[in-house]
């Protein structure tokens, strides 16, 4: 069967098209053939080799941090695939039955692909209910309007009860073009600060909670965006990996500055997350947002368009 594999760590063109064996199930998991398959951050981050994992005994890996739609319209997702198992990007996947949930009937196979692409809603949703204790009413800053995390930890949060959701966007374009997808509140990087606009936005008075997906420049500008007692939850590192803060902001705001890793989570408050978002998915309260669409063949280039240039939305490949 076709896959995309890296046997070493390094550029996008290390995911290659190859032909591995179809995998035999082993009792208690399902053969499940991919149709639709998303692209998350956290591939090219395992590709590249910039994570703790990354040794030459973890390879070649097949990609795919999570799966999404596949056989008789099932999603499938488990942790650690792509990392330390052999992740999605690949023809037929033996997954076990726990790993499987049915795609809603009204869900079609590429809004449901672009539902578990990046993980921005699952992310989103614990960052503010298990770290943020997100109460109704809060405001809430998820810089990186296009990007998974930031697009989704918002209509998370407007669902959860938020009085105010704000996001950024690096362009004029961007900007515009999230503010016609109905998202009020963005902040135009290109001609104001993100804390210049959080301040502006809420008068003065600063956002209960970060979800931060970007990191880098923008880690500082978040902590100084806080209102006081406000809390960040950095869940990832697009825009860098170091970070230059203001130590006042962490004092004197009374912040609180929490790391985001699914491997935190009893496997039961995952799950529970899970299943209140597809309830959500279910109503019609969350709209997933695709930006294209790549052969599978294309791995290298659709990986680089999502890391590169940003796109509003998801990337998915056809398998």
């Amino acid at each position: 069967m076709k896959a995309i594999q890296y046997q070493a760590y390094g550029s996008y063109e290390e995911n290659r098209l190859v032909e591995v064996d179809r995998p035999k199930p082993k009792d208690g998991e399902v053969l499940v053939k991919m149709s639709t398959v998303g692209i998350n951050p956290l591939d090219n981050t395992f590709r590249s080799g910039h994570i703790y994992l990354a040794t030459p005994a973890n390879v070649p890996r097949v990609g795919g941090h999570t799966a999404h739609q596949a056989g008789d319209r099932v999603f499938v997702g488990a942790l650690g695939w792509g990392l330390v198992t052999d992740g999605t990007w690949r023809e037929y996947v033996a997954a076990p039955a726990a790993a499987i949930s049915p795609i809603p009937a009204n869900i079609d196979d590429d809004v449901a692909a672009a539902y578990l692409a990046g993980a921005g809603y699952l992310s989103g949703y614990l960052a503010l209910t298990e770290f943020a204790k997100f109460q109704p009413g809060q405001t809430v800053l998820a810089p990186a309007i296009g990007s998974a995390v930031g697009m989704e930890t918002l209509q998370v949060a407007r669902r959860l009860g938020a009085s105010m959701t704000i996001s950024t966007a690096s362009t004029t374009q961007k900007a515009e073009q999230a503010r016609a997808a109905g998202y009020e509140d963005v902040i135009d990087l290109s001609n104001e600060s993100m804390k210049d606009g959080v301040l502006r936005i809420t008068d003065g008075k600063g956002v209960d909670i970060v979800v931060d997906g970007v990191s880098g420049n923008l880690t500082g500008q978040a902590l100084a965006s806080l209102a006081f007692g406000g809390t960040v939850v950095v869940v990832g590192y697009a825009g860098g990996r170091q970070a230059d803060v203001s130590i006042t902001d962490i004092i004197w705001k009374g912040a609180t500055i929490r790391g985001f890793t699914f491997r935190l989570f009893k496997p039961e408050t995952v799950a529970a997350a899970r299943e209140v978002l597809l309830g959500y998915l279910k109503a019609g309260d969350l709209q997933p947002t695709i930006a294209k669409v790549f052969p599978l063949s294309d791995a290298p280039e659709a990986v680089r368009y999502l890391i590169e240039d940003r796109p509003f939305g998801r990337v998915l490949m056809r398998v």
